[in-house]
């Protein structure tokens, strides 16, 4: 089984891309809009305009729904080329209709701001930009050329010159202010939703490599019977055979295979059982050589400090515990200039853990939002990985996921670096224990810089 990469934000790109069928029903709901207040201006209000170009406009646009109903599926999603040419049509068209009735006089300019705002949440920001600049200058043309605003009688009213610009800047904020409101609200969903469809195929990584104990312990099962056959014909040859000879030597060791293969596969049955013994506890010193050993080979010394009273914290052996780890300890690695610190403290209450290392530290403006998923900063993108902070914000989900409470903060002066603090109240870390059975010894971790 294969997984992509994560470190790219691809995930669900595809289905972003706008349905048809939504810009159709939109369109269809202005449609409606447009033919009810042209309708009750002329018909209801006794306004005089012209009528018949209203709805010719208003008629373009419903026939451009048909054919794209008729041509399309329901489901088809638009590139964001075809996507932008069917809302500039909308910005077009809804000028059309101003122009025939009074311009930026008529209060519905307003809706301007919609084709806009669609791009926004949906198309990159060139296209969105592309929109806006169509929509101010469609929004300046009629604000000076355009058919007087219906009214009725003689008495027609004229807005002065400073009203008139006033409504038009008024247009322009709002064409820009809700576009980049719009923009980065849909952009901190989509980022959030890319980081969660990569964390997401990072557990099932794990889940995977977990459950390889379940296909093992099912294939012991499965070859046991098999094996069976196998050592009672070894025995019965072994009786049969002459005792002195190259057959009795070849027999002696096919039954020795036998025996180790037995061997094996009690090792393997055993994984599945609920008491996987010794191997599926980890103190908290082993915890931390399983995160910081994988970064060894990589030439930065780590100075481990344990403190707190006996005994010491143990946990179950967790894999997204020991990946969101791995991670933050790569980090420090990548940053640091000569050491990272890895201190444990603990007492009866609490678990903590602190990764330190003595590079530049966050940026102030990275700091605030240490975690997000896809933050960058100058800082980091030089580092290997692209630096999309993917890997801090599935560490942050991992070990939050786990109890633990996370704080990232820079040393104190004089000295420099970034410190990623997680904190687990004790009982919640030694979670899942088995009653009884003792802890594997493990191998001494020396104080100091290791």
């Amino acid at each position: 089984m294969t997984f992509p990469d994560v470190s790219t934000p691809v995930f669900g790109r595809a289905n972003r891309h706008l349905r048809l069928d939504t810009l159709v029903r939109l369109r269809w709901l202005a449609i409606a809009g447009q033919s009810l207040a042209v309708a009750g201006v002329h018909f209801g209000l006794g306004f005089p305009l012209p009528f018949g170009w209203c709805f010719t406009a208003i008629a373009v646009s419903s026939w451009l729904n048909i054919a794209l109903r008729i041509r399309f599926p329901l489901s088809h999603r638009l590139h964001a080329g075809p996507a932008t040419a069917l809302l500039a049509f909308d910005i077009i068209q809804l000028a059309a209709l101003l122009y025939l009735t009074g311009g930026l006089q008529n209060p519905f300019s307003i809706l301007f701001l919609a084709p806009v705002m669609i791009s926004a949440t949906a198309l990159p920001p060139q296209r969105t930009l592309v929109l806006g600049v169509l929509a101010i200058a469609l929004a300046t043309l009629v604000s000076i050329v355009h058919l007087p605003l219906p009214w009725a009688g003689p008495d027609r009213p004229v807005l002065p010159p400073s009203y008139q610009i006033g409504s038009w800047a008024a247009l322009v904020l709002g064409l820009g202010f809700t576009g980049i409101y719009a923009w980065r609200v849909a952009k901190e969903a989509r980022d959030l939703s890319d980081a969660l469809a990569a964390t997401e195929l990072v557990l099932a990584r794990e889940q995977h490599l977990s459950q390889l104990d379940g296909l093992a312990a099912a294939a012991a099962h499965e070859l046991g019977t098999p094996l069976a056959t196998i050592a009672l014909v070894a025995r019965e040859l072994s009786r049969l055979a002459p005792p002195e000879g190259e057959m009795a030597e070849d027999i002696t060791l096919l039954r020795e295979q036998v025996e180790r293969c037995r061997s094996i596969l009690g090792k393997l049955a055993s994984l599945q059982d609920d008491d996987a013994g010794p191997l599926d506890q980890l103190s908290l010193r082993l915890l931390i050589e399983e995160a910081a050993g994988p970064q060894r080979p990589f030439g930065v010394p780590f100075e481990i400090v344990m403190r707190g009273e006996k005994p010491e914290p143990v946990c179950r052996r967790n894999p997204g515990m020991i990946y969101g780890l791995g991670n933050i300890v790569d980090n420090a690695v990548d940053f640091a200039r000569s050491t990272v610190a890895i201190t444990a403290q603990w007492d009866q209450a609490h678990v903590m853990l602190t990764i330190a290392d003595d590079g530049p530290g966050f940026p102030p403006d990275v700091l605030l939002r240490a975690g997000d998923p896809y933050l960058t900063h100058g800082a980091n993108e030089s580092r290997a990985g692209g630096g999309l902070g993917l890997g801090l914000f599935i560490a942050k989900t991992l070990l939050e996921r786990g109890g633990a409470l996370m704080e990232f903060s820079n040393l104190a002066a004089p000295a420099s670096g970034a410190s990623v603090r997680m904190t687990w109240p004790r009982e919640v870390f030694e979670a899942d224990l088995p009653q009884a059975g003792p802890v594997n010894p493990e191998p001494p971790i020396p104080h100091g810089v290791s």
